[in-house]
């Protein structure tokens, strides 16, 4: 709670108003059965009617205050939980958004969704239902409690016996019903995932005429989730028939024993309709509670759910005095090694991603990667912009360490495109600016003639404001590959890598991006992953990888002549495209 409250922040004031106007409301609710009972005492029953009608008015003052009580209480929390929740997602958003790639590979994305909409929702409902139902409901049981036993303490102990009697079953109920709301919420994600999923790759779904088997995986992640809401709720149910059993024998006990006193002399019928009224008052009090128990009992499994995302913590941070220029598109890698699983690098593991990596490429070196799947060929690469840290040996980029750097200035100098294009809902221009929000329309048409889009994008009608769809379904592979590379260009960075990122464009269109990068920008340093020999083989050198080790380093020609897994790859592509022919 005190990590959640923190976000409060401007919504304190509303906070606090709120249940003020709610003790005012409380409090003016209470004096009507005292009002009443002074009305039929001292006015209906002695005939004296001024008395009646004055306290009448007063007893529709009463009721007209206490409903604009309860009116502004609504209103400040209304208010107050619509912007905690707000600032909650805020805050949540803005720490994903500083996460590492490590921190994301904790999470799923439907997990993260879900703790953003309907954990937070939850959150929203229950904190409005605290602001005003825990201060009206123990506020009016406290009061009501006072007031009966003021009237007659011998009629009044049988509330106690009934409050003593809900307390210990709504505890047991909250106890048993917390660990099923946690699992629910688990199983939310289960369920996101599918629906993300499956809208995501729809095309796929109906190429493959997958329609019905997507449809049976989906009805089997909700039934699972409705069966974990019943077993819920097959426990909170039981908080129905307590109440009830509570509230009648209440209302028997006062039936039966004030018609006694009232016989006797020890209580009046006013105070008897007093009673039952704070009776009526002291149950509707007992049933706010347990509903407020209930929506705590699945608000709190949400809430553990969001503080695990603001609680956090990016392992990649900059340093307390950090470098904000970058000499040159230089890099070296000095005996590095990683691992995705562990923090603390086992010198001795045999089983990490990448080990003993040592690599030097100069400033405007072209560099060519390759490798079989599996072989840490992307891993390699997003070590540069620290989208993971190493967790043994160093990477220096310009000279110094990566972990020197402010992680803005060294992710602005280094574009890298990765391996997943993703274009986002919007012009292309929006898309292209993603790269630099400031470049002109004549930078955008230049960056996109040297990654070869411009001849596409000229004929679309609507040309640069050509609207893109949501993951760019509107545009082919290619197409998409060429703006990733447009819109990394716009960078001016000093270090361009490409991850895969024309493996979608035919050869000759490859042959002229590469071209392009040779002449226009032969200062900045470039790295290029692809699976096809021709995509690199006019690289300054290859660097051949094996399973996370560095096997062969050279020019085509020479490793062409000395490495055996380079000369493998060439046999098989000549073959593929001689049988092609």
């Amino acid at each position: 709670m005190k990590r959640l409250l923190q976000e409060l922040k401007e919504y304190k004031a509303s906070s606090i108003k709120a249940p003020l106007f709610m003790i005012g409301e409380v409090g003016l609710e209470l004096s009507l059965p005292t009002l009443m009972a002074y009305v039929i005492d001292n006015g209906v029953m002695k005939g004296d009617m001024r008395t009646a009608v004055l306290m009448g008015l007063v007893m529709l003052v009463v009721a007209f205050l206490s409903l604009v009580c309860g009116a502004l209480s609504a209103k400040n929390a209304s208010y107050a939980s619509a912007g905690f929740v707000k600032n909650l997602r805020k805050a949540m958003f803005e720490n994903i958004q500083r996460f590492s790639f490590r921190n994301v590979d904790r999470y799923s994305t439907a997990g993260l969704i879900t703790r953003l909409m309907t954990d937070t929702t939850n959150v929203q409902n229950a904190y409005m239902m605290i602001l005003r139902m825990c201060v009206r409901a123990p506020m009016m049981l406290i009061l009501a409690m006072v007031m009966t036993f003021t009237i007659h303490a011998d009629l009044a102990i049988y509330f106690l016996y009934a409050l003593i009697f809900l307390a210990v079953a709504l505890t047991l109920i909250t106890v048993l019903s917390y660990p099923v709301f946690r699992r629910v919420f688990r199983k939310y994600d289960d369920l996101n995932a599918s629906v993300q999923e499956n809208i995501t790759n729809m095309r796929v779904v109906k190429a493959y005429v997958k329609e019905e088997a997507e449809t049976k995986k989906f009805k089997s992640a909700s039934e699972k989730l409705y069966e974990m809401f019943c077993k819920a709720e097959k426990i909170l149910v039981l908080n129905g028939p307590m109440m009830q059993l509570a509230m009648y024998a209440c209302i028997m006990a006062i039936g039966w024993f004030g018609a006694q006193f009232v016989v006797g002399g020890s209580l009046t019928t006013g105070e008897l309709m007093s009673m039952f009224t704070y009776t009526m008052q002291l149950l509707m009090s007992l049933m706010m509670l347990s509903m407020v128990f209930v929506m705590v009992s699945m608000s709190t499994a949400s809430a553990k759910r969001i503080v695990e995302v603001l609680e956090e913590t990016s392992d990649i941070h900059n340093p307390a005095k950090p470098v904000y220029e970058i000499a040159d598109g230089s890099i070296r890698f000095e005996n590095v090694s990683f691992d995705y699983y562990t923090h603390e690098f086992d010198k001795d593991a045999d089983d990490a991603v990448l080990r003993n990596i040592n690599l030097e490429i100069a400033s405007g070196e072209t560099i060519g990667i390759l490798g079989g799947t599996g072989s840490a060929k992307s891993t390699l690469v997003q070590l540069i912009p620290r989208l993971y840290d190493v967790q043994k040996g160093a990477v220096y980029v310009g000279g110094r360490n990566v972990k020197e750097y402010d992680l803005d200035t060294l992710r602005n100098e280094v574009a890298m495109v990765l391996q997943k294009n993703v274009l986002f809902s919007g012009t292309i221009k929006d898309n292209l600016r993603w790269g630099n929000d400031q470049a002109s329309d004549e930078e955008m048409i230049r960056a996109c003639r040297l990654a070869q889009a411009d001849e596409f994008i000229s004929r679309f009608p609507d040309g640069y404001d050509t609207y893109i769809e949501q993951g760019g379904s509107n545009v082919s592979g290619g197409q998409k590959q060429r703006l990733c590379i447009a819109r990394a260009l716009l960078k001016k960075p000093k270090i361009l890598i490409l991850d895969d990122s024309t493996s979608a464009v035919d050869t000759k269109t490859d042959a002229l991006i590469r071209k392009a990068f040779r002449e226009d920008i032969p200062d900045t340093t470039k790295l290029i992953i692809s699976q096809r020999i021709s995509s690199i083989e006019d690289a300054d050198r290859i660097v051949v990888l094996n399973d996370g080790e560095i096997d062969g380093i050279g020019t085509h020609e020479e490793l062409l002549a000395s490495n055996a897994i380079y000369q493998e790859i060439y046999e098989t592509q000549k073959k593929g495209a001689d049988d092609d022919e």
